[in-house]
């Protein structure tokens, strides 16, 4: 940017201007000097008094103004400074003082005693105006405390309005001042003819010339004012609208200064900002939003993945096979967004991630930083049961959905919920990478899943969740198993609701599945074979039930050799 392109070359060019009229006013003023000794004497009196008040009356009103304006922009601030304000406050109070003082002493400057043998038009108009500037200032005065007091409240659009109407007042009360100014310049160019034409025609010179220098240079001043502020004041409205969240802002660039350059630069901030959003909307229908947040504020940088207690849980759809053997391409694709949108809600409003789809499976994680570490457990339990009113909701679509009015195919969901220490970061190539978590916890979560056909259940935890959310839920210990690949074994829970959900046929069931459980464990089949038989008898769709009992018929034909209670699965 040049100097000539620049706000300092404007400011350096008014000064030269108003220098330049100075030295002119100058040089004219010491041309007439010698001229000015007899008529000195007559405007001392009257005249110069009266020029001096009107145009104190003029400095005055502009200075109460400016005090107001400064007052008025404090309260636009989203945090208005006091001592601006109450220094705004007293300059207005100061002015309004001494304009009042000084349009009274204009008022006597204006007597018929002080006139004396004047034209008495001149001095009517004078009164005139000089009684309308005077009317108007209590309205004004009104106006302006209206405006300050909607800006307190809070009601800037309001206040706009007023202060335009105000606006239009203080523009008419400034022509009047002018106006009085003018006519006093004629009245004084009168008596100095009367008196010595000369020397009168030098004064009228001398007065004209004065005003019209401290006229122009205020116009001049604050035309350039005006033209410095309106982008500045553009800049700092449009920032408030982004603060607000709008972001389809776009300035006009009107010069090519310093505010051009801003507000250039603020364009490129605010169009950063919608492009950021943009994506962040975009981007959310396909990662979690909470891990798109991290992932744009950088929290998320780490070549290294992290070490938690998290937990995890893998959902498949029951009998999905069949159904997509019967749908078009597009109902499956309906079908499964429908499933999946379900699911994820369900995942979501218990605070959980959704990590990925893998056909028709949903696997979703609770952990640090999203939840405390207290919480993950119960809240993935809660979503798990929430999951299972979201197929419930599906399989009442199905009709919609597929367009399979008759014989439509029955699907449930299995789910698998595992607690334990997982590997969590961007895991992926050098172009495409997912954050996500890894480790024998997720292996455990997706077993767990599968076992849910083994035993006709619904949803199975591990013990580790059991002992955290347990408290909180319905439990039944199903087995002890050890997982294909792993030596450490596990005991399993079927999570049957919440806390409370179960009627008397139902914990009579678990209670007698729980001791068939103990004495199996013992190896005492036949007192196991009974309790399980009990079991049965009040649950008879029970599958779980049904496994021990035909694993105990197997048992008693061939009994097994070092019989720890684990069972030890051959398959995934």
């Amino acid at each position: 940017m040049t100097f000539r392109n620049s706000i300092g070359a404007r400011i350096f060019g008014l000064a030269v201007f108003l220098l330049t009229l100075t030295i002119a006013l100058v040089g004219f003023l010491l041309w007439q000097v010698d001229r000015l000794e007899e008529e000195l004497q007559t405007l001392t009196h009257v005249d110069i008094p009266l020029a001096t008040s009107l145009s104190n009356v003029n400095e005055y009103g502009l200075r109460r103004r400016l005090a107001f304006e400064r007052t008025f922009g404090a309260l636009s601030h989203p945090e208005p400074n006091q001592t601006v304000l109450t220094e705004a406050q007293a300059n207005y109070e100061e002015f309004t003082g001494l304009l009042n003082d000084e349009l009274a002493r204009a008022a006597t400057l204006l007597s018929p005693d002080a006139i004396g043998a004047r034209a008495a038009s001149e001095a009517l108009e004078l009164s005139t105006l000089l009684r309308q500037v005077e009317a108007a200032y209590p309205a004004i005065t009104a106006q302006q405390a209206k405006v300050l007091d909607l800006q307190r409240q809070g009601d800037h659009a309001a206040a706009v309005l007023v202060a335009d109407g105000l606006n239009q007042l203080q523009r008419l009360v400034q022509t009047q001042r002018a106006e009085l100014q003018t006519i006093t310049t004629r009245r004084a160019e009168h008596v100095a003819r009367e008196a010595l034409e000369r020397q009168g025609r030098i004064v009228r010179l001398s007065v004209a010339a004065t005003a019209s220098t401290v006229l122009l240079g205020l116009l001049v001043a604050m035309v350039v004012t005006r033209a410095l502020l309106r982008p500045v004041h553009s800049l700092i409205g449009a920032l408030g609208n982004v603060q607000k969240g709008q972001l389809d802002l776009e300035l006009p660039v009107r010069s090519k200064d310093e505010l051009g350059a801003l507000t250039t630069s603020f364009n490129f901030f605010v169009g950063e900002l919608r492009a950021k959003e943009q994506m962040r909307e975009t981007f959310g229908r396909y990662v979690d939003p909470r891990i798109l947040k991290r992932l744009l504020d950088a929290d998320i940088t780490g070549e290294d993945g992290g070490r938690e207690m998290m937990t995890v849980s893998f959902g498949d759809i029951v009998g999905f096979t069949a159904l997509s053997e019967r749908l078009t391409p597009a109902n499956m694709v309906r079908l499964l967004n429908r499933h999946f949108g379900l699911q994820a809600l369900a995942v979501q409003e218990y605070q959980g991630i959704v990590d990925k789809f893998i056909g028709d499976s949903i696997m979703a994680f609770w952990g640090p930083p999203f939840v405390e570490d207290a919480e993950h457990a119960v809240l993935a339990c809660r979503a798990a049961l929430a999951q299972l009113v979201a197929i419930d909701t599906l399989r009442s679509e199905l009709p919609e959905l597929t367009g399979l009015r008759r014989d439509t195919p029955v699907i449930d969901l299995r789910l698998g919920l595992a607690l334990g220490e997982v590997i969590v970061g961007n895991i992926g190539s050098d172009h495409t990478r997912s954050y996500t978590v890894i480790g024998d916890t997720v292996n455990l979560a997706a077993r767990l899943e599968a076992a849910n056909r083994f035993y006709g259940t619904r949803i199975l935890v591990s013990d580790s969740v059991a002992r955290e959310a347990g408290p909180q839920f319905e439990m039944r210990e199903i087995d002890t198993i050890a997982v294909k690949g792993k030596i450490e074994t596990v005991d399993v829970f079927e999570l049957l609701g919440e806390t409370g959900c179960l009627d008397d046929v139902a914990q009579r069931a678990r209670d007698t599945y729980a001791d068939g459980l103990r004495c199996y464990r013992a190896g005492s089949w036949d007192a196991a074979f009974a309790a399980f038989s009990q079991s049965l008898a009040a649950r008879p769709a029970d599958r779980a039930a049904e496994v021990m009992l035909e694993r105990i018929a197997e048992f008693r034909e061939k009994p097994p050799s070092g019989w720890d209670g684990v069972w030890r699965p051959q398959t995934k």
